[in-house]
């Protein structure tokens, strides 16, 4: 059992699906990194805002003992904004690089046509001679 487990888990194909979802991980972490550090920051200052901490205040929280604030409701729309932007930027860059490889696979040649064989109408025209010649 672990023999064919072994063999199923270095087959090629699951291989490089393992290595692109850590490549695709990495590339996720420098996306967030990106918006959050660089572009979070210049949408917040045409709107006088941090981006991400951006949000529609429901129901107001109280402060604790501690100070700190508890039982806020809030819909955190800039934190949403932020992760479509992600989205964005990953899907574009991926589509960029699924066009980049379609671009340079060889285009594949056109298959030869197959023999055309006698037409319907020469078909039949070899039926009636046979039935013809039986007569």
């Amino acid at each position: 059992m672990l023999k064919e487990f072994k063999e199923f888990a270095m087959k090629g194909n699951l291989v490089d699906i393992a290595v692109g979802f850590v490549m695709g991980a990495a590339f996720k972490q420098v996306v967030t990194s990106f918006t959050g550090g660089i572009v979070s920051p210049l949408i917040g200052m045409i709107f006088q805002a941090d981006l991400k901490k951006l949000k529609y205040i429901m129901k107001e929280g109280t402060l604790n003992d501690a100070g700190e604030k508890v039982g806020e409701v809030a819909l955190l729309y800039g934190d949403f904004i932020t992760s479509i932007i992600d989205f964005i930027i990953v899907a574009f860059v991926m589509f960029m690089i699924i066009r980049g490889i379609n671009a340079t696979k060889k285009k594949e040649a056109p298959k030869p046509e197959a023999p055309k064989g006698p037409t319907q109408e020469e078909l039949l025209a070899q039926i009636r001679d046979l039935l013809a010649k039986q007569k």
